[in-house]
């Protein structure tokens, strides 16, 4: 079993990179440990100005943390940065004509010291745990190829070869209201968390990416580390990752705080 701890102290890391074949950078990762978290967004393939989104999408969960009441539950709290996050990027490219149809995937984490963390997701970007040496999935694909597998119209080990695999169901900026996914999950001393675009796992599968974590101990090391493995695969698109590793503090929750992190867009 996990190790108990009373609080939770977090380590970060970000990678990000173009790939090998698209000129600019879609996606955008933004780190928070002031309000602890954690947020990955890729500007959707054929949309105008993807980076733009991505961005406002990272900037726009962080300010309207920072501004929603703190005796709000967590899931109620990150629900509504996300919405908010989404109007601001749909109401961006209404005032924009040049910019009109952009959009962008999301996948936020909010983490507390307390062990307990919460995931909103929208689109393809993932969240993953590493704990004990195994990588579990956390979020659910919002895409046609998810959609496929369920039915029973695909099969799951085909997935990563579908031509389609990149057509997501739901993205941030498409309109002006959002529909999120949001679960609540315990946290242990020893877990990895990854957050990560369709670049990383459409090029790596998950036993890939799980080698690459035990083998990697620093989280910086093993952030670049994903991301040239991915690069190596074919790097057909923009990569970005970002880690957290939990440890425990101890009976009182930690002081420091480290300063914002910023990769990508």
């Amino acid at each position: 079993m996990p190790t108990p701890a009373a609080f939770l102290t977090f380590q970060y890391a970000c990678a990000s990179d173009p790939g090998r074949v698209r000129d600019n950078n879609e996606d955008a990762v933004l780190i928070e440990p002031a309000l602890g978290l954690v947020v990955v967004a890729d500007g959707v393939g054929g949309y105008n100005a993807g980076e733009v989104a991505s961005r406002l999408c990272c900037d726009g969960v962080r300010t309207a943390l920072m501004h929603a009441p703190t005796d709000a539950p967590a899931a109620q709290r990150l629900q509504d940065a996300l919405g908010s996050a989404n109007h601001t990027v749909w109401a961006h490219a209404q005032q924009h004509p040049a910019q009109r149809g952009m959009a962008t995937t999301v996948v936020a984490v909010l983490l507390s010291p307390n062990a307990h963390a919460v995931v909103a997701h929208v689109g393809d970007s993932r969240l993953y745990r590493l704990r004990q040496g195994q990588l579990v999935q956390l979020t659910r694909d919002h895409s046609l190829v998810q959609q496929h597998i369920d039915a029973g119209l695909l099969p799951p080990e085909l997935a990563r070869a579908a031509g389609y695999r990149n057509l997501v169901t739901r993205a941030v900026g498409v309109g002006p209201m959002l529909w999120a996914d949001v679960a609540e999950f315990d946290l242990a001393a020893g877990d990895t968390l990854l957050l990560c675009t369709d670049g990383l796992t459409d090029a790596l599968d998950d036993p890939a990416i799980a080698a690459v974590l035990r083998a990697h101990g620093p989280l910086d090391e093993a952030a670049q580390r994903l991301v040239q493995a991915a690069n190596e695969a074919g790097g057909r698109d923009n990569i970005s990752v970002a880690l957290v590793r939990c440890s425990p503090a101890g009976p009182t929750p930690p002081q420091a705080t480290p300063p914002t992190r910023r990769c990508g867009a």
